[in-house]
């Protein structure tokens, strides 16, 4: 796995141990070339983070800052964003990791403008509501704000009301795939 643009294109990025499955390169990278308009200078909510990788990512293409959030990878995000730092000659990134759960995180302001959701697929069957309800609660009231859901192919996010679906990306059933919404 590796960071697939921006200045620190081609790091590779740590992947913890056990049940983690980290978004691919591929379909990053397709989400980061969709959203090219949408990166400079954005603030970054990345809620199951793993490996930290959407947010370093971002990061690395130009957003303002980033928040990650996880309940048991705070360390290798942490390496993950020194060696991203170093690529792009920073002593550190504007990046807060947060250990905790993202279904109950609850920002101190709604002001994130790319929200990405990369639960384990198995909450998709039984916490999609919650899933929905917490991006949207962390989400900037401009019209440019975006919301990124990784779940498995052919799944249906449930469109949140007040906004509409923008681009599903992906490679078909039971592949990766992200659904992208935008405001009305």
């Amino acid at each position: 796995m590796r960071v697939t643009g921006g200045k620190a294109r081609g790091i590779q990025l740590r992947v913890p141990s056990g049940p983690v499955r980290p978004a691919t390169d591929y379909l990053r990278g397709s989400i980061y070339n969709s959203l090219a308009a949408f990166i400079p200078d954005a603030r970054v909510l990345d809620l199951f983070a793993g490996t930290g990788s959407y947010a370093l990512e971002a990061l690395s293409r130009g957003a303002r800052s980033a928040v990650c959030v996880d309940r048991a990878t705070a360390d290798v995000i942490r390496q993950n964003a020194t060696a991203v730092a170093k690529s792009m000659e920073l002593t550190e990134l504007p990046l807060e990791v947060i250990t905790g759960d993202a279904l109950v995180f609850t920002p101190n302001a709604a002001d994130f403008d790319l929200i990405f959701v990369d639960p384990p697929w198995e909450f998709w069957e039984r916490e999609a509501p919650r899933l929905v309800s917490v991006a949207i609660a962390a989400a900037a009231a401009q019209e440019s704000t975006r919301i990124i859901f990784e779940a498995p192919g052919g799944f249906t996010v449930p469109v949140p009301e007040g906004w509409r679906l923008h681009k599903v990306l992906g490679k078909g059933k039971g592949q990766p795939a992200a659904t992208i919404f935008r405001r009305l």
